[in-house]
């Protein structure tokens, strides 16, 4: 019998990478979602309404293992009061809906696995390396990841595996990070933001999906893992190296940051402020990250 995950959030970016990856290692595929789908040989669809607390629970008995993935884009909208604590709340409360059934059934998985992101570390930028027990920020960001993390420890209070996975910069084909960046950088009008001297850790798409495959078959991991490439890359490098792969050198001055701030409120911490990275717990796993260089990665995900 195939070992079934069940990915909440698995219609996203990352989710859809890390469905056709798990499939290719002998796994079949259950996914969360707000309307019902056909299923296909490998991937079983079912409904779950957060708000509501409403779940199809055989989604979560027939699994053995989880990836949490579900959340509101962070990135998606201005910050405003309303739209943070949506961000907040999407989190926590589709992690309890899923411990509530198996708290209800006494089902025991193999792991609960859950994304977090490398933001619990604060919008703020300093030289000082981030490992997995710097202290939490207490800024939007830190408390969002808190949280995030709090409904994650539910499970392993419960006696389940659990590993929490805290993302940096995601990049691949057609994702949006990606996708907001190109048209300007093609029309040779890109620059860095701000002082340009924000720490930005990256992580190719392939290569967060195999940390989270290497979380399902690693019994030994647990706790949070860092991750993202510690190179220390700059938005200033980042940038560079996006107009370097467009053949050009970057001729305009840096956005500043009060404009950027006009342009996003709140928001522009995610693209003014960035903590240099430790990648060295998820590599003690022996885990090997395949794509490193930044130049060669943006290539790929630009034209592959």
């Amino acid at each position: 019998m195939k070992k079934n995950v069940l990915i909440t959030g698995g219609s996203g970016f990352v989710g859809k990478h890390l469905s056709h990856l798990l499939i290719d290692n002998g796994y079949t595929i259950s996914i969360l979602s707000r309307s019902k789908r056909a299923d296909t040989a490998n991937i079983f669809y079912y409904t779950w309404d957060v708000k509501g607390q409403i779940i199809e629970e055989d989604a979560v008995l027939k699994a053995d293992y989880i990836i949490h993935l579900a959340g509101a884009n962070i990135a998606g909208k201005r910050w405003t009061k309303e739209r943070q604590e949506t961000i907040v709340s999407s989190r926590q409360q589709s992690a309890q809906l899923i411990f509530s059934v198996l708290e209800k059934h006494n089902k025991k998985l193999e792991a609960f696995i859950s994304a977090s992101a490398i933001g619990i570390y604060g919008a703020v930028n300093g030289q000082a390396i981030c490992t997995e027990n710097t202290r939490p920020a207490n800024d939007f960001l830190g408390r969002v990841c808190q949280n995030w993390e709090a409904a994650a420890d539910k499970f392993e209070q419960f006696g389940i595996r659990t590993v929490k996975v805290r993302t940096g910069l995601v990049l691949g084909m057609n994702d949006g990070f990606l996708d907001k960046l190109t048209p300007i950088f093609k029309m040779r009008l890109g620059s860095a933001l701000g002082s340009g001297k924000q720490y930005m850790p990256w992580i190719y798409v392939d290569d967060l999906c195999s940390i989270y495959l290497e979380a399902l078959k690693n019994p030994n991991m647990s706790g949070a893992y860092n991750a993202a490439i510690n190179d220390d890359t700059t938005n200033s490098i980042f940038s560079k190296t996006l107009a370097k792969v467009y053949g050009y050198s970057i001729w305009l001055p840096n956005v500043p940051a009060f404009l950027l701030k006009l342009m996003m409120g709140e928001m522009a911490k995610l693209v003014l402020t960035g903590r240099r990275i430790s990648s060295e717990k998820i590599e003690s796993t022996g885990f090997n990250f395949r794509h490193k260089n930044l130049e060669d990665t943006l290539k790929i995900c630009l034209f592959k």
